[in-house]
């Protein structure tokens, strides 16, 4: 689809793409191949896409996939897309929003079945996207998403150089980025450059790096691991130790103890710190409390 015929159909369904909605259509075929392609699709599976925009992906996924379900929260694009997929029977256009949507309700749709998520991502949902399907259960297989580069770069994390965001990914499943695509690739254009990023979950929702510290998952505190990270990462630029100290009940000096137990800097930051090293701080922090 050329930039002329989306513009065709924008001016015969009355559709302006809104900023609001992060609605940015994708039209380079390449880049529509490069995601397909990413997601690895198989005739059995079931997919969930979100934001499917003109369906261009929505076409191709329909025809790698056992069922689709689309979900789009703007009304005029929902009565184009089901004008366009009238008779495709293993596509479901869905009117809604898909933060408002549960998960369990998903998996009811695809009859308790297991799923994929391919998507064309708005940008200004990215975050709270992730974490939906990351964090609360019944999650997805395998998530293929196009979002900003930037943030997908801090999702993979380069070594020494970890965000809070991309160790939240890295507990449930492992992430990579499997190509780039120009802002030239939609209409309209973006102001950025998208990747396509990669999520395949692990099957018990959980990170190697910590079950090797914890073989005994039953003694892992999930809440107080995610608390003690968040607390690390309060203020990025601080040294790790005055964070914790403010939000732990230990001193300064008390964890530049522990850290030099598990073989750390003083002036460490938590950025420098993969899951392995939280899950490490962890399990010494609760012998010492």
């Amino acid at each position: 689809m050329d930039i002329n015929e989306v513009k065709s159909f924008l001016d015969q369904y009355q559709i302006k793409p809104s900023k609001s909605k992060g609605q940015n259509f994708l039209i380079n075929q390449d880049d529509l191949d490069s995601i397909i392609k990413s997601a690895g699709l198989k005739k059995n599976d079931n997919v969930l896409e979100i934001g499917p925009g003109l369906g261009v992906l929505t076409e191709q996924l329909a025809k790698k996939s056992k069922k689709v379900i689309s979900v789009e929260v703007d009304k005029k694009v929902v009565y184009f897309l089901k004008q366009k997929f009238k008779g495709t029977k293993n596509l479901h256009i869905l009117e809604k929003d898909i933060l408002k949507i549960k998960n369990e309700e998903i998996f009811k749709l695809f009859s308790n079945q297991k799923y994929k998520v391919v998507a064309n991502l708005p940008y200004n949902i990215t975050k709270p996207v992730i974490r939906k399907f990351l964090e609360y259960p019944p999650q997805p297989d395998q998530i293929t998403f196009l979002i900003q580069k930037e943030v997908a770069e801090k999702i993979v994390s380069k070594p020494n150089k970890n965000s809070f965001l991309g160790l939240t990914v890295q507990y449930y499943g492992e992430p990579s980025i499997d190509g780039y695509v120009s802002a030239t690739s939609f209409y309209p254009q973006p102001k950025v450059v998208s990747a396509i990023l990669k999520i395949k979950l692990y099957n018990d929702r959980i990170s190697p790096e910590i079950k090797n510290i914890y073989p005994d998952l039953s003694k892992f505190n999930k809440k107080l691991f995610w608390q003690i990270v968040k607390f690390g990462y309060s203020s990025p630029r601080k040294q790790l130790h005055n964070n914790l100290a403010a939000g732990l009940d230990l001193t300064s000096k008390e964890l530049k103890s522990l850290f030099k137990k598990i073989g750390w800097r003083e002036d460490i930051r938590a950025e420098k710190l993969n899951l392995s090293d939280w899950a490490k701080f962890l399990k010494l922090y609760v012998v010492n409390k």
